[in-house]
């Protein structure tokens, strides 16, 4: 029963770490799109996006909100999440690749890369209160559970 149990959590992991890789792609394409547009071209975006419901509504708090950040979203700003993003993304990819290949410096590895942005984060959502961080960084922590358990087993006994 043990077996199956070992064999079930090590599928979970893979599955785990290859939506990581797969949000971790996400993230480099964000990335390298927010280096290419200018702040004006995401304006006029976000403009036409919201136009139709402001007319309808001109107290409609998503789409002004949407349009009053797009607005001001300075090139600063576009940089600062252009370069997060991207950087982000790439550490994440290859961490991912060398877990997806059981390399063992990538264990150790992740689980650092992924408590700093843990942290982050948080104190991130500290400032937002963005749900979607609190959902990330949960995610974060049980793929981080996964990678320890996968760690500890390659180490006991060698590769799943």
């Amino acid at each position: 029963m043990k077996a199956v149990d070992e064999n079930r959590i090590h599928q979970v992991f893979e599955i785990g770490v290859w939506l990581k890789g797969a949000h971790a792609f996400i993230e480099c394409v964000g990335g390298v799109l927010l280096y290419l547009v200018t702040t004006a071209t995401i304006a006029s975006w976000v403009n036409a996006l919201t136009q139709d419901e402001l007319t309808e509504d001109p107290k409609d708090f998503i789409a002004g909100y949407l349009s009053q950040v797009a607005s001001h979203f300075s090139v600063a700003s576009k940089e600062f999440y252009a370069f997060y993003l991207l950087s982000h993304g790439l550490i994440k990819l290859f961490l991912v690749i060398g877990l997806l290949r059981g390399k063992l410096w990538s264990y150790p590895a992740s689980l650092l890369a992924l408590g700093a942005f843990m942290i982050y984060q948080v104190y991130r959502y500290s400032y937002t209160h963005s749900a979607g961080l609190l959902v990330l960084t949960v995610f974060d922590a049980v793929v981080t559970v996964l990678i320890w358990h996968e760690w500890k087993i390659i180490r006991q006994h060698g590769p799943v």
